[in-house]
């Protein structure tokens, strides 16, 4: 890639959505530094402004839209700003004609992401929309630069695309099919921010459990978190995210051997009843995700289970709805993040019969909150008065005096000590327990 290290002007990036578009975003960011932009907090100096989109729900949509609308009143006064829209909500046919309509000068999509450098230099120099989308996905483009958000914990993708197809889902539509990155190439760039001093890595996919399908050389997740394990500098591992239905002993197995493996697995659960799992097309049954949440339980002691859990889907009767509040006290959840389903144009499950009212999902979603809340919170209390061993982040975002950390379960803990903790693992006795949050004091160091 050919970039031009000459100043080039001030950039204002703008993320939505999963943990995957984070990632996304320090790429774009790198590739745009590696132009010679250089970022501004400040949107009204900004004279390129970049927004990565997420597209799960209309309504996330909507806020991007909302943002452009700010964003062009600007350009009535600054015509040689540039506006460019990457990410999913770039990959839909519908929202590109709007975009067009909403004076964006450039669109990418989720495919095309080194092509940046190029898509700006041309529409500075045509008139109109410099559109360039693939809708479907190519080859997986390496040693792209990064400008990483922080310097302890990083993001690290392992692979790209779904091939799941849940009903309510249009991941599958603007991430394209499942491929896995190189081992090879993984270790590689996990081994450099070793050397850049990171101490954490989470490997991100859609559907980590599935990594390494249709690679030439054998390597299955389980064989990649051996792998990463023996990575000098690196002190803890995490992953996200796991589909119940991928599951396997061996992967369980190697969560409990690997000391470098945090004790947190996220299993999307979605729902508790068969009936409403298989109009989501899970491809499991309660039965199951019960079954390898106990085998969790098992062979990693103390281990810290979170999900995702949707109510009111198109048919969920009360006893339905039962049946998932009957899988949250059976495997009572260390945390959960819970959604009303919402229409998502494009997918299966919008067009599905008995769509739920409103009042009913929004009823139902607090009845779920409240019960998860109390165990969430049960877990939390019977923690006061432990050991456990953190990871300091940084100053505490609601109190700039006292430390904020991280415990191996993925638990926050927030505690009073100095700056110079920041970065380090070290001890923390819990001495008081909230829903979302622990508070510590520091065992002798």
């Amino acid at each position: 890639m050919d970039l031009n290290s000459d100043y080039a002007g001030r950039y204002h990036l703008l993320t939505y959505g999963c943990q995957m578009n984070v990632r996304d975003s320090e790429i774009i960011a790198g590739i745009l530094e590696g132009m010679g932009y250089v970022i501004t907090s400040n949107l009204k100096e900004a004279d390129l402004v970049v927004f990565n989109t997420c597209s799960v729900r209309h309504s996330a949509e909507n806020k991007v839209y909302g943002k452009l609308g700010e964003v062009g009143l600007l350009k009535r006064h600054n015509p040689d700003l540039l506006i460019a829209v990457g990410g999913c909500m770039a990959q839909l046919e519908n929202v590109r004609t709007r975009l067009k309509k909403q004076k964006v000068d450039i669109v990418f999509g989720t495919h095309n992401l080194h092509e940046l450098p190029h898509l700006i230099n041309r529409a500075k120099t045509i008139a109109g929309p410099v559109v360039q989308v693939y809708d479907r996905e190519g080859d997986i483009v390496e040693h792209l630069p990064s400008q990483r958000d922080g310097s302890l914990s990083a993001f690290v993708n392992i692979m790209y695309g779904c091939n799941n197809f849940c009903s309510y889902c249009i991941v599958p539509f603007t991430r394209g099919r499942e491929r896995s990155r190189m081992p090879g190439d993984i270790i590689s760039e996990i081994q450099k921010l070793a050397e850049q001093g990171f101490k954490e890595v989470t490997l991100l996919g859609q559907n980590v459990n599935s990594y390494g399908r249709g690679l030439e050389e054998r390597c299955d997740f389980a064989d990649l978190l051996n792998l990463v394990n023996q990575i000098e500098g690196i002190q803890r591992i995490r992953f996200t995210t796991s589909h119940p239905r991928d599951i396997t002993d061996k992967l369980i197995d190697a969560v409990a051997a690997h000391s470098k493996v945090c004790e947190h697995i996220h299993v999307a659960m979605q729902s508790g009843s068969n009936h409403i799992l298989e109009r989501m097309n899970r491809g499991y049954t309660r039965e199951h995700y019960l079954e390898r949440t106990q085998r969790i339980r098992k062979m990693v002691p103390g281990a810290s289970i979170t999900t995702d859990i949707i109510v009111g889907f198109p048919g969920e009767s009360e006893s339905d709805f039962q049946d998932t509040m009957d899988m949250v006290n059976k495997v009572r959840f260390d945390a959960a993040f819970t959604f009303m389903y919402s229409v998502r144009t494009g997918t299966a499950a919008a067009t599905l019969d008995n769509q739920i009212p409103l009042d009913i999902r929004r009823e139902r979603l607090i009845r779920l909150n409240n019960l998860q809340y109390s165990i969430a919170r049960e877990i939390n209390e019977s923690l006061e008065g432990t050991v456990q061993e953190v990871l300091v982040e940084g100053l505490s975002k609601t109190d700039k005096e006292k430390l904020t950390s991280r415990t191996r379960t993925n638990r926050i803990v927030i505690f009073s000590g100095p700056k110079d903790l920041i970065g380090r693992l070290i001890s923390v006795r819990i001495t008081e327990a909230k829903t979302f949050s622990l508070f510590g004091k520091i065992v002798e160091l």
